[in-house]
């Protein structure tokens, strides 16, 4: 679509080419760039694909919470279980679903702080964002399997607004003028395309994928008894959940008269009644008095207060572990020792508020114990380094698989103790003060650990005998989950 605008006009291809030169000196939102880079490809299938897109949605905090948000959502109640980790949200709704949520967010996060200086832009994300609430509520009604993915069309709806007032402010408050405030009326006049043109080649521009770009699209509700496409449905949704923002954001008269009629307008092509749309919009409302922060709907002073009481506000470790320990019972029988190792990572990651964390395993046929995934800064680079070999050697790491016991080192820069420290972890993890390691031990002989530590930026660090046991819990479950499996591996070996 965008291919034949530019080529049939000369003015279209005019205001594409002015947007990417814009884009080009204001560094094109490099760390969305990133963003989509490391979310697509965790999304295609890598290798630890499910531990690839846990650990990308964990190195941005807002979007930790708003994945496990949506996947402790009505949309997803069917499960009948809170979802406490990433790994164990993106094990129930699968890596395509975490990943399009992912990608809506990020763009909105990426546009939002790039444009601070900026009402105008700042309002067109919040209605983005608005317009997610939305269509997830809604989307929650209709119980459909396509709702996370109409959920990020519908926050990038209005893309080419997003685009023009970030990029392009002079020429959006040309095209007000021009019009009265009627921009989508007044676009393909003064720009020569339409603002859904724009957000769909910025779309394509970033390589999104192909199903969120047709998602985009405005569409109109067919006549009545018409049969739906499944990606008309997504993009109906994503339409009638944008405009609901538009009319939501002053919170008025007016505007809740425009949702009731968006609301019979919609409600055959979605398949839900009127009035339970109505009721879905309603909750979504209060939903986003809390997360939207500049809409009159949101009541921003209050937004700001309790925002603060919220910074202030730090959730106990011990409640984290525990949780994180449910959602490892909850999946036990069915998720594989890597699965479980994910998760236990991440909640001990979390729940402890490590520097780092890394999970290493054994390979018997090689001798050596080497690192598989981690979290922290820079983790990723230092992972290759992290290896050694499993003969005994008189140092920390060999002494706590030996024993089979959680190993706590308070102060890990004592001289004294320095001899005990192998020399992989003095050239790679030594900015450490504090660390744990938790050995796994599967029919007696050990299969790997997991390892924690503190750097100089926290406070001294005490462990308390209640999180000794949560976390010999913690390894107790995947030690069965290792030993599960082989017993497996050793049955299918004997029908062989």
């Amino acid at each position: 679509m965008i291919a034949a605008v530019k080529a049939a006009t000369a003015l279209g291809e005019k205001t594409l080419n002015e947007l990417w030169d814009r884009t080009r000196q204001q560094g094109d939102m490099p760390g969305f760039a990133k963003a989509i880079s490391a979310i697509l490809g965790a999304m295609r299938g890598e290798d630890e694909q499910e531990f690839n897109m846990a650990q990308t949605v964990l190195s941005d905090p807002v979007l930790t919470q708003k994945v496990l948000r949506l996947a402790n959502s009505g949309m997803y109640s069917a499960f009948g279980q809170h979802v406490n980790t990433v790994s164990k949200a993106v094990l129930v709704l699968g890596t395509d679903a975490i990943g399009h949520l992912a990608l809506g967010l990020k763009l909105i996060e990426e546009l939002s702080a790039a444009s601070a200086d900026s009402t105008i832009a700042q309002i067109e994300m919040e209605k983005a964002v608005l317009a997610g609430i939305v269509a997830q509520h809604v989307a929650a009604s209709a119980a459909s399997r396509h709702g996370e993915e109409a959920v990020v069309c519908s926050m990038l709806h209005s893309l080419g607004r997003m685009m023009l007032t970030y990029y392009l402010p002079q020429r959006w408050l040309a095209l007000q003028q021009h019009a009265g405030g009627s921009v989508d009326a007044a676009a393909p006049e003064l720009l020569g395309l339409t603002l859904e043109d724009i957000g769909c080649a910025a779309a394509v521009h970033w390589g999104l994928p192909a199903n969120l770009i047709n998602g985009m699209r405005r569409v109109e509700p067919p006549e009545p008894g018409a049969e739906v496409s499944a990606s008309d449905w997504i993009a109906g949704l994503s339409t009638m959940a944008a405009q609901c923002a538009d009319s939501l954001w002053h919170d008025d008269a007016a505007g809740h008269a425009a949702v009731q009629l968006l609301t019979e307008r919609y409600a055959e092509m979605i398949g839900v009644a009127p009035e339970s749309l109505m009721t879905a919009i309603e909750q979504a409302k209060l939903v986003a008095a809390a997360d939207l922060s500049i809409a009159p709907l949101s009541k921003p002073a209050e937004r700001r207060a309790q925002a603060l009481a919220k910074t202030r506000m730090r959730a106990a470790g011990n409640k984290i572990l525990l949780s994180g320990l449910s959602d490892m019972r909850d999946v036990l029988d069915t998720a594989s020792p890597g699965q479980m190792v994910s998760i236990a990572l991440e909640t001990v990651y979390q729940g402890l508020d490590f520097s780092r964390a890394v999970a290493f395993v054994r390979n018997r046929k090689d001798g050596q114990y080497a690192a598989k995934i981690g979290f922290g800064d820079d983790i990723k680079e230092l992972l290759p380094q992290m290896s050694f070999y499993d003969a005994y050697e008189p140092n920390v790491f060999h002494a706590a698989l030996s024993s089979d016991r959680v190993i706590f080192i308070e102060n890990a820069r004592d001289p004294k103790f320095a001899a005990k420290l192998p020399l992989w972890w003095k050239g790679t993890l030594s900015a450490a003060r504090s660390f744990v390691i938790l050995p796994l031990s599967a029919n007696g002989q050990p299969a790997g650990f997991l390892y924690g530590d503190w750097d100089e930026s926290f406070p001294p660090i005490q462990l308390s005998q209640t999180e000794f046991a949560l976390l010999n819990d913690m390894r107790t479950l995947v030690v069965k989950a290792v030993e599960r499996r082989h017993k497996l591996e050793t049955v299918a070996s004997r029908a062989n």
